[in-house]
């Protein structure tokens, strides 16, 4: 099996946060690309414009709780409607800097999320998500 860096797609609204997981993970040389977007809605777009195109489709996704115009949580409800479509499995990371244990059960009972973080994310944790085998 090969091993490679994958596709990383951040969607969070707060440029410096969006600024520091980039140099985190760049500097660490973890992807082989990532893509920055500021909320929900300019993702479903992207993966609704992209979903025919496998090398074009993040292999992981950091997903903000708390942005304007579309939200992490109707982000997830769009996507479940639009993820058939999409050939590749995601990996959903969604991040808050929120303790709510309300919003962490919620991230636990949907399938398309695989994990919930509490900002700040650290390298250790964007680790343990970036192996992807193809």
């Amino acid at each position: 099996m090969i091993r490679k860096r994958p596709l990383i797609c951040i969607i969070d609204d707060d440029k410096i946060y969006q600024f520091l997981l980039t140099n985190i993970i760049n500097s660490n040389k973890l992807a082989e690309e990532i893509i920055t977007l500021s909320n929900g809605e300019k993702a479903i777009q992207y993966l609704s414009n992209n979903r025919a195109i496998d090398e074009n489709i993040p292999d992981v996704i950091f997903l903000d709780v708390n942005m304007p115009i579309m939200d992490g949580w109707q982000f997830i409800e769009e996507y479940a409607g639009i993820k058939k479509e999409i050939k590749k499995k995601i990996v959903i990371i969604m991040f808050s800097s929120s303790l709510n244990l309300i919003d962490i059960e919620r991230a636990r009972k949907i399938n398309e999320i695989s994990d919930y973080i509490v900002k700040p994310i650290k390298l250790e944790d964007i680790e343990r998500f970036l192996t992807v085998e193809v």
